[in-house]
């Protein structure tokens, strides 16, 4: 799959990223009960194609787009060493292109992006039950830093 190629996002890859984006969120609703059965929508696209604290990529095999995910620069809280980290989010790959490292060469590409920036940490939240996710992160060498727990009353 060395054909992979990735790149940044624009507004003429709209229908695939609002497509991927309702599969992504289909695919975490066994993960989360508090999800709203319908009309759920996670990203300001538009805005994250426009946005220069953004870098948006897809990964498109033979034209088609068959992957994505986002880094995002964010500002630390006052207490920890660094001042800013990026944020990793709307990693999805078609589940027919799974298994091939697509998230991985995406991870690489918004590495190099984060660290032009300067950034020296990344962070990205999954799902605790979403175990073929955590591995394929812990295989790029993210560690589980905090665990954010939930009751519902």
């Amino acid at each position: 799959m060395n054909n992979i190629i990735i790149r940044s996002a624009s507004p003429d890859d709209m229908g695939k990223l609002l497509f991927f984006e309702q599969e992504l969120i289909n695919a975490e609703r066994p993960f989360d009960p508090t999800l709203n059965e319908s009309d759920v929508k996670y990203y300001d696209i538009d805005k994250m194609i426009a946005s220069p604290d953004i870098e948006l990529l897809v990964a498109e095999l033979d034209g088609e787009i068959i992957g994505l995910g986002y880094a995002r620069i964010e500002n630390s809280k006052p207490f920890v060493k660094h001042v800013q980290y990026g944020y990793l989010g709307f990693m999805y790959v078609d589940p027919k292109y799974r298994g091939l490292g697509v998230i991985h060469k995406i991870i690489e590409r918004l590495i190099v992006w984060t660290t032009s920036r300067e950034i020296t940490e990344l962070r990205l939240d999954v799902y605790q039950a979403n175990e073929s996710a955590i591995k394929a992160y812990q295989k790029l060498g993210f560690t589980s830093h905090y665990i954010q727990m939930r009751k519902e009353i």
